[in-house]
């Protein structure tokens, strides 16, 4: 037999409030529609739910049964309820997030720390890759959204690319090398020292190639090649080895590893790092609260970044 779940809910409600007046009045619905929900009921079940003829109501043992069932379906609504309000809000669901290995690990996983603190309900899945294969991905709608550097005009078509910083790169070393006691830095300086090399399909190889070349050092010595940020912080704050990286990753992790970056000006690369997503309605309430969340974090970082190059950097 099955039974109507909203008859149950109104049983459970006159139960509880002792009478079909005060159970109306706390539905907000008349008291004739919850007689006729009772009559119903009892011709569904083929029995009285209250016993005839006294007042107050007096429930039999059945409708004492049944109304504990109409409140564990008042709870489940209620508890339905409140996980779609959870999502609509964007305080609730998956986002799948994809980025370059150096940003993800340098700067955005601690963002992602504090979004999910003040966010619980919110999981996040991530993967990551480069520009190109994030695009395709994104695309195809196996990412929500993706964080990575890329030039403006390369962004495929269909998707929406919000800048947040621009390119900028920056020597890096230990703290106490010797080349930061230096003044007016030479292109001869830096050959006296080894250099740690990024992946060799990553975007930032490219960059430091083109930068050593620019400054004389084509055929510039490498001592560590090939490893992720966490082995090259390590190679280069326990050597005199240089490397480039970005400004953001360094000016990120400088205090925590004793990073410094050495007052020498290079040329920035072409490419601004950024929000790549699928624009339109399909975009899950969780995605935009993170994209939103992002983009604010970099407003900050991009001005905090501002300020250190001005007054710390070109000081030395």
């Amino acid at each position: 037999m099955k039974l109507d779940p909203r008859q149950l809910e109104v049983l459970a409600a006159i139960v509880d409030h002792g009478g079909l007046t005060e159970a109306a009045a706390a539905l907000g619905k008349s008291q004739p529609s919850l007689s006729r929900s009772v009559s119903t009921l009892e011709q569904r079940v083929g029995a009285a739910l209250f016993l005839p003829g006294k007042r107050p109501l007096q429930p039999t043992e059945l409708c004492l049964r049944l109304a504990e069932e109409g409140r564990r379906i008042g709870l489940a609504n209620a508890a339905a309820s409140q996980t779609v309000q959870s999502y609509r809000a964007g305080r609730s669901g998956a986002v799948r997030v994809g980025g370059t290995p150096i940003f993800m690990d340098g700067v955005i996983s601690s963002m992602l720390a504090g979004f999910q603190s003040s966010n619980p309900g919110i999981r996040i899945d991530q993967t990551y890759g480069y520009a190109v294969d994030l695009a395709e991905r994104v695309q195809s709608g196996a990412l929500d959204l993706a964080v990575c550097p890329i030039r403006t005009e390369m962004v495929p078509p269909g998707l929406q690319f919000d800048s947040i910083l621009r390119g900028r790169n920056v020597i890096a070393c230990r703290e106490g090398h010797p080349l930061l006691q230096a003044r007016g830095l030479t292109e001869s300086d830096l050959k006296r020292f080894p250099w740690i090399s990024p992946p060799e399909d990553s975007p930032l190889f490219q960059d430091m190639r083109l930068m050593l070349e620019k400054l004389g050092n084509a055929d510039f010595r490498v001592s560590f090649s090939g490893g992720g940020l966490s082995a090259v912080l390590s190679v280069l704050t326990g050597s005199d080895a240089l490397t480039i990286l970005p400004y953001a990753v360094v000016f990120g992790l400088r205090k925590r590893y004793g990073i410094g970056l050495l007052s020498i000006k290079v040329d920035h690369p072409d490419r601004d790092l950024g929000l790549l997503y699928l624009p339109g309605p399909g975009r899950t309430p969780a995605t935009l609260r993170l994209r939103n969340y992002v983009a604010s974090q970099f407003q900050n970082l991009a001005a905090t970044i501002q300020h250190h190059e001005k007054q710390m950097l070109w000081r030395r």
